[in-house]
């Protein structure tokens, strides 16, 4: 569970960043909030987070377009069910492709775009109750972490966004990124993000 744990949060903190480096409107924004939320307190908090309407929204994108678990846990049919004209017998091994749904144009606006401000208005969430983002599985058997994952994600970044000011190495233009995906139970960055990290002096 650590080493899952771990893995995935690594994931999720480094395609946000990625996107916040890429984007970098966004990234003023997000540390616009963390510092006017920290009000002049040297660290955030987690009592801060709840004050953080864009950090949960560039959250909730980043799972949205990189879902760190493309494929959910297996799950096994315990009945016959007839499922948009295809037949699936009960004791059915079924796959959910939850990256495939995040980005689905019959459920999403520009699906490939990175865009927190969709979640800004929106009460879909990931806690298994909106089926089109299930980063995290839905139902009993759903991830028993989620809410401590994503307090530490939401946590992490908010932390890094409001101590430090980020730039790209020079001559790497936003533009320039790589984001090709490994591939494997987890989808990272098939290429480190090497980025400058600037401590923030107001």
């Amino acid at each position: 569970m650590f080493a899952a744990g771990t893995d995935t949060t690594h994931t999720v903190m480094n395609w946000a960043m990625t996107e916040l480096l890429r984007h970098p409107k966004i990234l003023e924004k997000l540390q616009t909030e963390a510092r006017q939320v920290a009000q002049g307190k040297p660290e955030i908090t987690e009592d801060d987070l709840d004050k953080m309407d864009y950090l949960k929204a560039v959250i909730k994108e980043t799972l949205r377009l990189h879902t760190p678990i493309p494929l959910l846990v297996p799950r096994e049919s315990t009945q016959h069910v007839k499922l948009m004209g295809y037949d699936i017998p009960a004791g059915t091994r079924v796959m959910v492709n939850a990256w495939a749904i995040a980005r689905d144009p019959s459920l999403w606006n520009q699906p490939e775009e990175f865009q927190p401000e969709r979640f800004l208005n929106s009460t879909i969430d990931f806690r298994g109750f909106n089926f089109e983002l299930i980063p995290f599985g839905a139902g009993r058997r759903g991830c028993p972490g989620t809410t401590f994952a994503v307090a530490v994600n939401e946590l992490a970044l908010a932390k890094l966004v409001h101590k430090f000011d980020f730039a790209l190495p020079d001559g790497v233009e936003p533009k320039d990124l790589d984001m090709s995906e490994s591939t494997g139970i987890t989808i990272h960055r098939k290429n480190p993000l090497f980025a400058v990290a600037i401590p923030h002096s107001g």
